[in-house]
């Protein structure tokens, strides 16, 4: 069975940025390429990326990955609502249920919009890349294009079907659970409980 390796990298404007790598074959997949590049570089070591890989199109979540792409040569993508939204250039744009492969490994596209029009979840395995779409203990901070309504119907109706025990990475703060968020975070106060 393929080993996946997961890095955290703390970025500029306390954003988390991700390596995920496969054992076997060293490719790897950078999510949310912030700035400084170079940061995120130094965990590569041994590494080929494939893919470089926008949540959302603010430019915490982004900055970096036209220097990273001249780095690595990876391949930089982003959902399509954000690339309009934003005037973001991207080699792939992405649309819900696509799958973006590296070594043994799939990471499936999830549509959340609501933080942004394009905000996307990367799911592989039990882990699930979510952005600002849920952070551990709250959702991330409202901005102009924010439509909370569909924010709180994307983690209703894409993320509640993970299962419980899904780890969380978000674009901010500690990871987390989907369990955990259930029991403890404010937004699902009075929500059914789920067995």
């Amino acid at each position: 069975m393929a080993k996946l390796g997961i890095v955290k990298v703390r970025l500029d404007r306390d954003v988390n940025g991700y390596v995920l790598a496969c054992a076997s074959t060293k490719e790897a997949v950078v999510i949310d390429p912030g700035l400084p590049p170079d940061k995120i570089a130094e965990q590569l070591n041994g590494l080929t990326v494939k893919y470089i890989v926008a949540t959302h199109g603010h430019p915490g979540h982004v900055a970096g990955k036209d220097d990273l792409k001249e780095l690595t040569g990876g391949q930089t993508a982003i959902h399509t609502a954000d690339a309009k939204q934003f005037l973001r250039s991207a080699d792939r744009y992405l649309l819900d249920g696509d799958e973006i492969d590296f070594g043994e490994f799939k990471l499936s596209v999830l549509h959340t919009p609501g933080h942004t029009p394009g905000s996307i979840c990367l799911v592989v395995a039990n882990h699930a890349f979510v952005g600002d779409t849920i952070l551990a203990g709250g959702i991330g901070k409202q901005t102009p294009e924010t439509d909370l309504r569909r924010q709180m119907m994307s983690i209703g109706t894409k993320l509640m079907r993970l299962p419980l025990g899904t780890a969380l990475y978000p674009g901010h703060g500690p990871a987390t659970s989907l369990q955990r968020e259930l029991q403890q975070n404010p937004i699902f106060r009075g929500a059914p409980t789920r067995a």
